[in-house]
């Protein structure tokens, strides 16, 4: 046996009065390593009928505030997680719409490749029938919808809206309607001289989309989209 393994062997083998002067020696050893308490059965107190042990209701909180802590911890690692796939998926859309060789490509990359890279039931494009001499956009894989429903929807103020436990809507789903039980709407500004349009992502979960979340991602998708649609278009901001 080396004396490697002799040393294991000794820090392994340590007896009652070995541990209780370890113990003595180091009397914050918990509070550096406070996971531990959970892990012991601490002998109570007889104190009396009505009495309570302080220990032992100190003991109790500290575990379940160990507990909590790791059930918080769980949850942000979660979320970063998720935060992270969003954030890669968004990107693959944004390299998607790059790499167009027409605005009829483009459309369909926004219509359908969008929907298949952020796992969505439907994703549409909506552009806001123009009652001006200027003609709306017309290409197959939009979705032609009432104007002032943009605003009606989104608000003036706000550029994207999350929406949960909704009945997908046929004026900006159409036929896949039926699929949506919560959606994002974001608006998309072309150009002054077009109608307001707005991307509308449907999901069949209805809590994909709550008014909770964060919209950044989508907003900058949004963004990005409409500055591209612009460049294919050749018109101004």
């Amino acid at each position: 046996m080396t004396r490697e393994s002799l040393d294991v062997e000794k820090q392994t083998n340590l007896d009652d009065a070995q541990v209780e002067q370890f113990l003595r020696e180091h009397p914050k050893f918990f509070n550096k390593y406070p996971a531990l308490l959970s892990q012991l059965e601490l002998p109570g107190r007889e104190l009396g009928a009505g009495v309570e042990d302080l220990q032992v209701v100190m003991l109790e909180r500290l575990r379940a505030e160990n507990t909590s802590a790791k059930s918080q911890q769980r949850e942000l690692i979660t979320t970063g997680r998720s935060n992270l796939s969003t954030q890669t998926r968004i990107h693959e859309c944004v390299l998607a719409l790059l790499d167009a060789n027409s605005f009829e490509q483009l459309v369909q990359i926004v219509t359908t490749d969008f929907a298949v890279l952020l796992e969505m039931d439907i994703v549409v494009l909506c552009i806001e029938a123009d009652d001006t001499e200027v003609a709306p956009i017309r290409t197959r894989g939009l979705q032609i919808i009432q104007p002032g429903l943009v605003d009606e929807l989104i608000g003036s103020n706000r550029e994207v809206i999350l929406r949960s436990n909704v009945e997908g809507d046929p004026d900006i789903f159409g036929g896949g309607a039926t699929l949506v039980q919560s959606d994002a709407l974001a608006r998309v500004i072309i150009s002054k001289s077009t109608p307001n349009c707005m991307l509308a992502f449907g999901s069949r979960n209805s809590e994909k989309f709550h008014p909770g979340q964060a919209t950044d991602l989508l907003g900058f998708l949004a963004s990005v989209t409409q500055n591209v649609i612009r460049l294919w278009l050749q018109l101004p901001g």
